[in-house]
């Protein structure tokens, strides 16, 4: 009630003031009215109280001291929601308004800027949504400064900005504007920091830039820009910080870029930028950081990048530089970082990068040879704090250097991929600092180093394709911090250590094709967070670990152990019986025929032996006889209560209805959500082998029809073990019926018992977009064209980003949970399933993440798994990838595995994207869709998550790709 009064006080406040201006301080009462529109869950506001005549001294406000009005509000960080009210309008005075780090919602109210006291505007990291309206900056007086970075803003920048002559610091990131950028922002001549990464802008950037004087920081990272940079560039000399990295611009880099003499901080990384790096590089003598990684640069590395003796960091890497680093560079002195990964570069490596204080070197994936790399007679004192040494994927030959554990700060130690031979030295066992250990494809031998025990830190340990023998030492259980165990390929030999069952971390484990034997300790099925392990391929036997993990193994984890025992292997482990006991009739009379003739004894030999073996044969009869009786009693009464448990009803409505005359627990409850009628012939139908159209990760899908004709698709279950309770699991269902969406698969209804549960869904006669674009046959060549593509992918774009926008993670994105309608229309299925299990269990998810290989996000791999809505946009940067390509996520041929994101990579770094595009298509397809898209799924498989957009980005992007040109439907 006080709120609605203060409400109708504001709205007719001018009347009250004219009346009697002393009677109200309009400060507070801006304020309190302000304050009535929020909720304030931390009480942060409580000082603010409506009784006050001075509100100089509230929390987050400013005075200024001379007219004692309101100059500033800060209420930065304070947890509010609510809309930022136009009470605000009553503070003549206001200089200063800093609301970020909340929650507030709504649209930018256009009439802020009336206040021509307004210098400061800071509303980032809020949940604002809307455009920016053009009439905003039509009145913005004195502002200095505005920044909307980090909410939810679209529309286009409005060009009216450029009429705010004061501007000194404008910041729109994180947001998703699109448009072009507006030319007049260059006349903005005292600006000084300009950032609008992270959105959707695109066309080129326009020229006109050396306008500004005084800037100082640009940043337009993450966007869509293409062509060339701005000539005029240059013009810039007060520029300290310049990213334009992660968009579409090419060709080579302005000469006037060398008047940038200020410029501290270069960033061009994952463009298409051509050429070489220009000799005249040596002018930007105040660089600190240089990245033009993942373009398409070529040539030599000039000398004069020595001359750059401020330099940190240097990020050369994925481009295409041949040679050596040049001898010059020993001149960077404070270089801390060096990248030159993924390139063409070859010969030894240069004695001057192991004499720097460097903390991380990465020369991977070049040509660099020779056995020095580096030589470690003696441990330099510059090599004390570096902390990553990466020389994968070089023809690095030699031994590793015994004394290694010089290296006390090491961190990353990388070295597969190279024709490193010897033994792993003990010293290894000193890198305390060590979390991840990567020797994997060498030529290694010897044994793998106890002393290992010494690397607490150590998190991913792979020792693959190698020729290491001996044992897996049981002091591996030292190493209490490991989650990856790789060590596949060898000649390991003896027993897996039951201290393995320690490293309570473990989620990785790979101890495929190698000759352990013993059996499998039954305590590593108390490792809780176990995704993977495999064991395949070695001498194991004995019975498999019952529970966790292991109740969900897939059968090629173990495969190639003939002699293992369980469920998953389909070989069920010999029972022990005790032996039978036999009483000789005959033994009461064997004192009194002691002097029995030799015939005699024999004679009573063959009685006690065929007593025996009779005993056996009958007990062997007996024992089969039960077990025949039994399965048989067991199958008629399984017929029986499946015959009443799902027997046939017809139902109206989503009501309940059992089967049971009295709610029996051993009868079944079918529910229907839209209508229909039951099963024809009740659950014993969806027992039938001929009627499976799928099978996946939480079970087998059948194919049925109801009383009423419709066909649906029926995925029987195969967690019930870890399913919830009734309650909870028919609550979940019922949610999960609510998600509705052209484009996810609708659930019909359930069925439940005790040991089946039954999910009921629409039916798609299509089938799986896995189906339409792997396996051709006479009715199914060439059947997806372009422009059925294109509809493909924005569909599941559209289907996954409202999975997002209703919090729920698909976790299993794949082809095979993509099915097509008759219209062509893609619908996402086996979502939310997780949701039907007690707790988001490691190892069911586990199962589910190793069906999907090649779609998985690498972070599931990474030290701590942090499962986001962004592992679902790696998986659907894959399937847009697959769509386009028509090739499979990983492929294996005859003497290689291709892995369709770098492939995708490759063909676009090397200029042959039109390569990229299904060749069945035979050149029917929009260039300037196809190219866009290739690469926003390019985008959104980025290895690193804060990279990907989120889906409702990919779909505003995807709107935009989309052409509205005549001519398309030729293509369809």
């Amino acid at each position: 009630m006080m709120q609605f009064t203060f409400f109708l006080l504001f709205l007719f406040a001018p009347i009250v003031v004219l009346s009697d201006a002393a009677a109200f301080n309009d400060d507070v009462l801006a304020l309190v009215v302000f304050k009535a529109g929020l909720q304030d869950p931390k009480a942060k506001l409580s000082t603010w109280n409506e009784d006050d005549d001075n509100p100089c001294k509230w929390v987050g406000v400013k005075c200024d001291p001379t007219t004692s009005r309101v100059s500033a509000i800060v209420l930065d960080g304070f947890s509010l929601s609510g809309h930022i009210d136009r009470g605000l309008l009553r503070l003549q005075s206001l200089q200063v308004l800093s609301l970020s780090k909340n929650n507030f919602s709504g649209s930018i109210n256009p009439d802020l800027l009336r206040l021509g006291s307004l210098e400061v505007v800071n509303f980032s990291e809020n949940n604002l949504s809307g455009s920016i309206s053009e009439g905003f900056f039509q009145q913005c007086g004195s502002l200095r400064s505005v920044s909307f970075a980090k909410n939810n803003l679209t529309g286009k920048i409005p060009d009216s900005l450029s009429s705010c002559s004061l501007l000194v610091a404008v910041n729109f990131s994180s947001n998703q504007l699109n448009g072009n950028l507006p030319s007049g922002i260059w006349f903005l001549r005292q600006l000084q920091s300009l950032d609008l990464s992270n959105n959707l802008l695109e066309g080129e950037i326009p020229e006109g830039i050396e306008n500004l004087n005084d800037l100082k920081e640009l940043n337009l990272q993450r966007n869509r820009f293409i062509g060339r940079l701005p000539d005029d560039i240059g013009g810039c000399m007060l520029l300290k910080s310049l990213d334009f990295s992660d968009n579409f611009l090419s060709g080579a880099i302005p000469e006037s870029t060398q008047g940038l003499n200020s410029c501290t901080s270069l960033n061009l990384r994952g463009n298409s930028f051509t050429g070489a790096i220009p000799d005249w590089i040596r002018e930007l003598k105040n660089l600190e950081m240089l990245d033009i990684s993942a373009n398409r640069f070529s040539g030599w590395i000039p000398k004069s990048i020595g001359n750059l003796n401020l330099l940190t960091k240097l990020n050369l890497s994925r481009n295409h530089f041949t040679g050596n680093l040049p001898e010059s560079m020993v001149n960077c002195v404070k270089l801390l970082a060096l990248d030159v990964s993924q390139n063409q570069l070859e010969g030894p490596l240069p004695s001057w990068i192991f004499k720097t204080g460097l903390q991380s070197i990465s020369p991977s994936g070049n040509r660099f040879n020779s056995s020095d790399y580096p030589s470690f007679t003696s441990i330099p004192e510059s090599y004390h704090g570096l902390q990553v040494l990466d020389l994968s994927s070089n023809a690095f030959s030699g031994k590793l250097p015994s004394n290694l554990g010089g290296l006390s700060s090491l961190q990353v130690l990388n070295m597969s991929a190279n024709n490193i031979s010897g033994s792993i030295p003990a010293g290894i066992g000193e890198l305390k600092s060590l979390y991840i250990l990567d020797l994997s494809d060498n030529k290694l031998n010897g044994r793998i180093p106890p002393e290992l025990e010494g690397t607490s830190s150590l998190s991913e340990l792979r020792l693959q394709n190698n020729s290491l023998s001996g044992e897996i030492p049981a002091q591996i259980e030292k190493c209490s911090s490991l989650t990856t165990l790789i060590l596949s390929h060898n000649k390991l030999t003896s027993s897996i250590p039951a201290a393995m069952a320690n490293l309570t971390n473990l989620k990785y484990v790979d101890l495929s094709w190698n000759k352990l034997s013993g059996s499998l300790p039954k305590n590593l099925s108390n490792l809780s967070h176990l995704l993977f392990f495999n064991v395949s391929y070695n001498h194991l036997q004995g019975e498999l670990p019952v529970g966790g993990f292991f109740n969900i193994i897939s059968p090629s984890s173990v495969a190639g152990n003939p002699s293992l025992c369980g469920s998953v292997v389909n070989h069920s482990c010999p029972s022990v019986h005790p032996k039978p006991i036999v009483l000789n009739t005959n033994s009461s009379y064997s004192n009194s025929n002691s002097n029995s003739n030799a015939s005699s004894l024999n004679h009573g030999h063959k009685k006690i032996i065929l007593s025996i073996s009779s005993l056996i044969a009958i007990g062997a009869a007996a024992f089969i006889t039960i077990g025949v009786v039994a399965i048989t009693v067991l199958n008629i009464h399984v017929r029986h209560s499946m015959s009443h448990s799902a027997a046939p009803f017809a139902f109206s409505g989503a009501q309940d209805y059992s089967c049971s005359p009295a709610n029996d627990p051993n009868y079944g409850k079918l529910v229907m959500f839209s209508g229909e009628a039951g099963f024809d012939d009740g659950a014993n139908k969806l027992l039938n082998k001929d009627s499976i159209i799928g099978r996946g990760g939480f079970g087998t899908v059948y194919h049925t029809v109801l009383r009423d004709g419709h066909s649906v698709a029926i995925k029987k279950l195969t967690v019930s073990g870890l399913i919830k309770s009734q309650e909870d699991f028919e609550r979940e269902v019922k949610t999960h019926a609510t998600i509705k969406h052209q484009n996810l698969v609708g659930l019909k209804g359930y069925y439940w018992t005790s040991s089946l549960q039954l999910l009921i869904y629409e039916y798609l006669s299509r089938g799986s977009l896995h189906k339409l674009l792997h396996e051709e046959d006479e009715h199914n060549r060439n059947l997806l064209s372009w422009r059925q593509r294109f509809k493909i992918i924005l569909g599941m774009a559209r289907g996954l980003a409202h999975l997002h926008q209703m919090n729920i993670i698909h976790y299993n994105l794949k082809s095979t949970n993509v099915l097509i309608d008759c219209s062509g229309e893609p619908k996402i299925g086996d979502f939310g399933l997780v949701r039907l299990l007690p707790v988001l269990d490691h190892c069911v998810l586990s199962s589910k993440i190793q069906s999907a290989l090649g779609y998985m996000a690498p972070e599931f791999a990474c030290r701590t798994v942090k499962i986001t809505e962004k592992c679902d946009v790696y998986g659907f940067g894959i399937l847009v990838l697959e769509v386009v390509t028509g090739k499979r996520p990983v492929e294996y041929m005859e003497d290689d595995v291709v892995v369709l994101c770098d492939m995708v990579r490759g063909m676009l770094e090397e200029g042959r994207v039109e390569q990229c595009v299904d060749r069945r298509l035979l050149g029917n397809f929009v260039a300037e869709e196809a190219i866009p898209v290739i690469k926003l799924g390019l985008i959104c498989a980025s290895q690193v998550p804060s990279n990907r957009p989120d889906m409702a980005e990919a779909v505003n992007i995807l709107e935009l790709i989309q052409c509205p040109s005549e001519g398309q439907e030729e293509l369809a």
